[in-house]
C-alpha cells in the first residue's frame, strides 16, 4: 500500500508541484489549501507524515500541528515556512514537529526529508522490542515510557533520541552526532530543536532520581542510569 501524506499548503501552485513530484514517487497526497480543511482531512483519514505550511489561513500550521499532535504522538510533522526567524522555527519543535523546510526549496530535498522520515523507523529502532531506563520500560514500537502506573507516549523525535542516548548509556555523546544522525545536518535551528527535546525528555523521566540526561557545556549529552 501507498505511503499516505497530508499536505497543508496555501499557496496552490506551489501545492500542486509537490503534490506532482511526491505522486510521481509513489505517494498518495492529500493536498488542501487551508488548515481548517487540513484538520477535517486529517480526522477522516490515516496519514504516514504531515507536511505543513505554518502561515495557513483560518488555522495556522502551529495551531494543525498542535491538534494532530494531540491524538497522535507519533506520525512525522515537517513544517514548510518562509519565515527565518528563531522564535517561528521553535515554536514549531514546540508544538512537537520533527523537522522543517525553509522555502524557497528544491523538491530534491523535500522528496530526501520525506524519505528519510518514511525509512526512520527501520534506520534507528532495532530489533529489541523493549528496553528497560531506569524504572521505567520503553517499548520501542509504540513509543510508550511507563513506571507503575504511569504511562506516556512519546513522539517519534523522542524516541528516537532516547533510544540514540539509551545505545550509548553513560557516554558522553556529541551533539553534532546527534544531530548528523537523526536530523541529517547539524545547523543552528536543528541544534536549538534538539535542545527542546532533550528538555521534555527530562520531563518524561523525571520520576527516577537514577536516570539523568546530563548536559556535558560545549560537547553534548550523557544518559547517566545509576545503579540503585
Amino acid at each position: 500500500m501507498n505511503k499516505k501524506i497530508l499536505l497543508v499548503e496555501d499557496d496552490q501552485s506551489l501545492g500542486f508541484v509537490i503534490k506532482d513530484n511526491l505522486a510521481v514517487q509513489g505517494y498518495q497526497v492529500d493536498l488542501c489549501v487551508d488548515g481548517d480543511a487540513g484538520w477535517v482531512a486529517y480526522e477522516g483519514a490515516t496519514y504516514d507524515l504531515c507536511l505543513l505550511d505554518i502561515m495557513l489561513p483560518r488555522r495556522d500550521g502551529i495551531y494543525l500541528a498542535r491538534q494532530i499532535r494531540a491524538v497522535n504522538p507519533i506520525i512525522p510533522i515537517i513544517f514548510l515556512t518562509a519565515k527565518s526567524l528563531q522564535d517561528d522555527k521553535l515554536a514549531g519543535f514546540e508544538v512537537g514537529a520533527d523537522d522543517y523546510i525553509t522555502k524557497p526549496f528544491s523538491i530534491k530535498e523535500l522528496l530526501y526529508r520525506v524519505e528519510v522520515f518514511m525509512k526512520r523507523s527501520q534506520v534507528v529502532l532495532d530489533n529489541q522490542q523493549q528496553i528497560k531506563v531506569g524504572a521505567y520500560h520503553f517499548d520501542l514500537d509504540s513509543f510508550q515510557l511507563s513506571r507503575e502506573r504511569e504511562t506516556k507516549k512519546l513522539t517519534r523525535r523522542e524516541a528516537e533520541i532516547l533510544h540514540y542516548l539509551y545505545q550509548r548509556v553513560n557516554t558522553v555523546v556529541k551533539r553534532d552526532e546527534v544531530l548528523v544522525a537523526l536530523w541529517g545536518d547539524n545547523d543552528y535551528f536543528k541544534g536549538r530543536s534538539l535542545d527542546v527535546f532533550i528538555s521534555k525528555l527530562r520531563k518524561h523521566l523525571s520520576g527516577d532520581e537514577q536516570v539523568e540526561i546530563e548536559n556535558i557545556h560545549g560537547v553534548g549529552f550523557k544518559l547517566r542510569i545509576k545503579k540503585a
